[in-house]
């Protein structure tokens, strides 16, 4: 496939990804690498939702939550990996103009309604740690709903509007975008157009869809964790903190890595930088946060050995039956 771009096209039939073009030892690794991680975040978040589905004991606000925030990743990981995989050994790794857009408008709704999915995640452990005797009443079925539709409908605005702003500009100066999957910075770097309009709605956006949800979880953990430290039960809280430090780790890597990426100016956009910020919330966090939030729980593992011994049964019964 041929890297010819013609400087007078405005709207270029398809983008070349130079993420990987100047790698050449490290394929083997990275292919790897990058398999192994989305086995491991597909099959993990795919567990999680199976046992939230079908164990009556994980029907509640967290689970709930998690069961959306695991969905997301399963989204998340297969929106990027699957084509990251096919161009580590491509020659000339390409993506269509419509392709680009849809990967962007995807990945940026996943983005945004994971951010807004954190702080509701947060909200819910506030309750449940410091408002125990009001936690029933405040963290309902018909409050978890309006919850996930609210960060669902902020992630589809959030992409919406960047998406349209971003792809009616003229890419003119070239069709090689410097990263490994389409995003607004290396997008807005190729651009011949004026960009002025596009960086102050990135900005503000990103205040919006990142800072906010990132201050109210960062809040509301220290909020819980003050509650945790001051209880007069220490001894049985210590566990309790581990676990809000593991969740703090993660919500910082992946609202740490997406404001970083989103939320500065464009000209100070850099290959390496950014590639690594785009594996941390594209990949290490989507990985991360099955083993983190719901593998290591009591409850998790108890509802999958109940699920495993359910289903057992069941297949002996069928073995009976059958014979």
């Amino acid at each position: 496939m041929s890297l010819d771009y013609n400087e007078n096209q405005t709207t270029p039939m398809e983008f070349v990804l130079l993420g990987f073009i100047n790698i050449k030892q490290e394929k083997n690794l990275l292919f790897i690498l990058f398999l192994t991680m989305y086995f491991i975040c597909f099959l993990g978040n795919a567990l999680i939702i199976i046992v939230a589905v079908f164990s009556p004991s994980l029907h509640t606000p967290m689970y709930f939550f998690l069961g959306n925030l695991s969905f997301i990743d399963i989204c998340y990981i297969s929106v990027t990996v699957p084509k990251m995989l096919a161009d580590v050994w491509a020659k000339s790794p390409s993506i269509s103009f419509m392709e680009c857009a849809v990967q962007m408008y995807v990945l940026l709704t996943l983005a945004g309604t994971e951010g807004f999915l954190l702080a509701s995640m947060a909200l819910d452990r506030y309750f449940a740690i410091c408002r125990p005797l009001v936690y029933t009443r405040l963290m309902n079925i018909w409050i978890c709903l309006q919850l996930s539709a609210m960060s669902w409908t902020c992630g589809f605005l959030n992409a919406s509007l960047h998406t349209v702003l971003t792809f009616r500009l003229s890419f003119c100066r070239s069709n090689r975008i410097s990263h490994f999957f389409c995003d607004i910075p290396p997008l807005l770097s190729i651009s011949c157009s004026d960009t002025s309009t596009n960086e102050t709605a990135l900005f503000s956006a990103g205040v919006f869809v990142g800072f906010s949800p990132f201050l109210f979880t960062l809040v509301s953990y220290i909020f819980i964790l003050r509650a945790i430290v001051s209880s007069q039960q220490k001894g049985q809280y210590h566990k309790a903190i581990s676990t809000c430090a593991s969740h703090l780790t993660v919500v910082i890597m992946f609202f740490g890595s997406g404001i970083f990426t989103y939320v500065r100016p464009t000209s100070s956009y850099s290959l390496e930088k950014d590639q690594l910020a785009g594996v941390v919330y594209n990949i290490l966090t989507p990985t991360l946060n099955p083993l983190i939030y719901s593998l290591r729980n009591k409850e998790v593992k108890q509802a999958m050995r109940k699920l495993l011994m359910r289903e057992h049964s069941l297949l002996e019964r069928r073995v009976f039956h059958n014979n």
